[in-house]
Parts: structure tokens; C-alpha cells; sequence
């Protein structure tokens, strides 16, 4: 992948170390137009979800950028209504149709709850047939790890969670370390949380370097080896997002964004009720 930095995966794939986030982006145009501004400003890395309902979007906008295929990394995520052996194969299919793909470069598990270890399988297996590159998790804190992954053949390449300044997940990079397992942020800069963007601290290094807060925040995270996808609609926000890699922070600077850790962030998967109201929250099939 040309011109785009790049961490390595437990099993030998270079991911872009910075990629786009469609989260919430609606399937009505606004999808397709965002990851076309995405890869035209030189985003190489384009992460979607089943139940995020714009697959279908991410795809034809791959497509129509005249981009070679195996220059953009292309993520997406298994809902857990799928988890079933059987449903999570059918599953992989549809994302495949659905973006008009022969491959997809690293399908996540998007919730840890259900029929995780036949979902797993299901991917392993594809896996084995080239229709994934790499398998991995999301949101999986040590608790849930703890809890499946001893029963996986293989070791997940990531585990895409909650990560931001104001929760830098420490016990669980450390599990995760054992077996270089790579974390992807979602809400890297907090959902746009205003005390985050405002910290004096961040502030002081942005003013430095002449950034924006939010450049700082992913430059901080890019350091602490994170794989980020900032999401936004607006073409400015959109190339200044990418624009991190001509400056670099101090180790003191770097200590000072560790400072801000919180411990803990605005979802706990390990709640109760959390498996059943995600369970239940929607059928990603109702327009099959």
C-alpha cells in the first residue's frame, strides 16, 4: 500500500495504521460520497460493519475510485445475530456480495456475546479459503477475552475497543501484548468529547506543533501503536485527520497524554443486560 505507514499483524498482514470509520453514516448517498472524499484525500483503509447498514456503499465507492483493490484495506464486522455456524458463514457471503469483493482484507466479530466460538470457526475457515485476510475481535475487554479466546484455534490479529485519552485500556493492551494481538480505536478522539478536545495539556502540545487538538490526540494514539479511523463527513475534517505524520511527540509529551487516562469509558461490555439489549437491538436482515 503506497505512501500509507503501516503496522504489522500477529499474522504477517500490514495494516494501515490509520484508517476511515463509517459509523453512523447513512446509506443514502452519504456513505458512498464520504469513503470517495476518504480515499481521494489518501485514506487507505475503510472500516464498515453489517450493522452499520452501508456495506453496499463502501463498496461501489472502492470501486468507482480506480484504486487498486489491494492498495485499500477493507474492514467489516459479523453482527451477533449471526453467530450461529451456519448464519456466520452465510454471513461472510453477504459481505463479500454486498461490497462487490473477492476478499476482505479483515472481518471483525462486532460483539463478544451469543455464539462466539461458532462464529470464530466460521471465520477461521474463511479465513483458509482467501476470502479473509485477517480475523479478529471488537470490543472485547480481559473479562471477555479471558472467557473465549483460550477456545479459539487460532489468536485474534485485533481487538477494535473503546480507546481515547480518557481510557487507554492498560489491562487489557497488557493481555493483549502476550501474543501481539494490535488494538483499532473506535471514538478515538471520544466522540468528540469537549473536555477531551479542550485538555490544557493537549491544547499546549496542538499550539507547539501548530495542530488541532484533534491531530494531537490521533498522533498520541498512532505512537502508542493504536490503529485509529477517525469518522467524519466534512472534507476538511477529513484531510486534517490524516495529516499526523510531520511531527512526532516527545517521550515527556507522550507521559503527559498517559496522565489523562480515566480508566474507564462511556460502554462496558461487561455490563448486565448489555449482551440481551444488543441481542435485541435490531435485525440486520429486515431488508434481505
Amino acid at each position: 500500500m503506497a505512501n500509507v505507514e503501516t503496522f504489522k499483524l500477529n499474522d504477517g498482514n500490514n495494516i494501515p495504521v490509520i484508517g476511515f470509520g463509517t459509523f453512523q453514516i447513512p446509506a443514502d448517498g452519504s456513505t458512498y460520497d464520504a469513503v470517495k472524499m476518504a480515499l481521494a484525500a489518501g485514506y487507505r483503509h475503510i472500516d464498515t460493519a453489517v450493522a452499520y447498514f452501508n456495506e453496499q456503499e463502501v463498496g461501489k465507492a472502492i470501486k468507482d475510485s480506480g484504486i487498486p483493490r489491494d492498495q485499500i484495506w477493507v474492514t467489516t464486522k459479523m453482527w451477533l445475530q449471526d453467530y450461529k455456524y451456519e448464519d456466520a458463514k452465510k454471513s461472510i457471503e453477504t459481505s463479500l456480495n454486498k461490497m462487490g469483493l473477492d476478499y476482505i482484507d479483515l472481518y471483525l466479530l462486532h460483539q463478544p456475546y451469543g455464539e462466539v466460538e461458532e462464529a470464530w470457526k466460521a471465520l477461521e475457515e474463511a479465513k483458509k479459503a482467501g476470502k479473509i485476510r485477517s480475523i479478529g475481535v471488537s470490543n472485547m475487554t480481559p473479562k471477555l477475552w479471558n472467557k473465549f479466546v483460550p477456545n479459539f484455534d487460532e489468536v485474534p490479529s485485533v481487538n477494535q475497543v473503546e480507546f481515547n485519552p480518557y481510557f487507554q485500556q492498560k489491562e487489557l493492551r497488557e493481555i493483549l501484548a502476550k501474543d501481539n494481538v494490535r488494538v483499532e480505536a473506535w471514538a478515538p478522539l471520544g466522540e468528540g468529547n469537549k473536555d477531551l478536545l479542550n485538555e490544557p495539556v493537549i491544547l499546549d502540545i496542538a499550539k507547539k506543533y501548530n495542530k488541532n487538538a484533534g491531530q494531537v490526540i490521533l498522533r498520541f494514539e498512532n505512537q502508542e501503536g493504536i490503529v485509529v479511523f477517525p469518522k467524519s463527513v466534512h472534507e476538511a475534517r477529513i484531510k486534517s485527520n490524516l495529516d499526523i505524520f510531520d511531527f512526532e511527540l516527545t517521550d515527556e509529551e507522550m507521559d503527559k497524554m498517559r496522565a489523562l487516562d480515566k480508566g474507564k469509558g462511556m460502554h462496558d461490555p461487561d455490563a448486565p443486560g448489555v449482551a440481551e439489549s444488543l441481542l435485541n437491538a435490531f435485525d440486520v436482515h429486515a431488508n434481505d
